[in-house]
């Protein structure tokens, strides 16, 4: 399993997840880069995802929808707002309803997705800073570890493909 750490803290409102891939940076950043790539990764399992827009460019916007397995669909969408090509880029991530407006009743993140050459693979560090400490609650409480923990371990069968 790709995902080597996972750790929450309330204090400083973060959630920061650390994954070791066998496969370069830019192996790694092409996964995020192509939308139909991202799909296979973005949501877990039991919730796959469609991207429809990707513009993963500062100012750039992505919006998809995750399928439950009675087919229920969740939304939600990134704001773009810096890009290191092929080595991080940031984003808001926030809920949003089937429309794709912002649902404000939910909590948005501040994320940094970085990507480091390590002992021949990738280091990946995924940081997820929320406004409060109760928006961090209530996506930990909504089961956020489990979900990114088990859609980021599906990146090594989409590399070794």
């Amino acid at each position: 399993m790709p995902v080597t750490d996972v750790q929450h803290d309330l204090d400083s409102r973060t959630l920061t997840i650390v994954a070791d891939f066998a496969a370069p940076p830019e192996r790694i950043w092409q996964v995020y880069a192509d939308p139909r790539q991202l799909e296979k990764v973005w949501g877990p399992p039991t919730y796959p995802a469609t991207v429809v827009d990707h513009d993963l460019r500062p100012g750039g916007k992505m919006t998809y929808f995750m399928t439950g397995p009675d087919g229920d669909k969740h939304a939600g969408y990134w704001s773009i707002t810096s890009v290191e090509e092929p080595v991080a880029f940031t984003f808001d991530d926030g809920f949003a309803h089937l429309d794709f407006t912002p649902n404000d009743e939910m909590p948005v993140s501040r994320n940094e997705f970085r990507f480091a050459a390590r002992d021949g693979g990738t280091r990946a560090t995924y940081v997820s800073t929320y406004a409060t400490a109760e928006g961090l609650a209530q996506v930990l409480e909504m089961g956020v570890v489990e979900g990114a923990s088990g859609a980021i371990n599906q990146i090594d069968e989409l590399i070794a493909s």
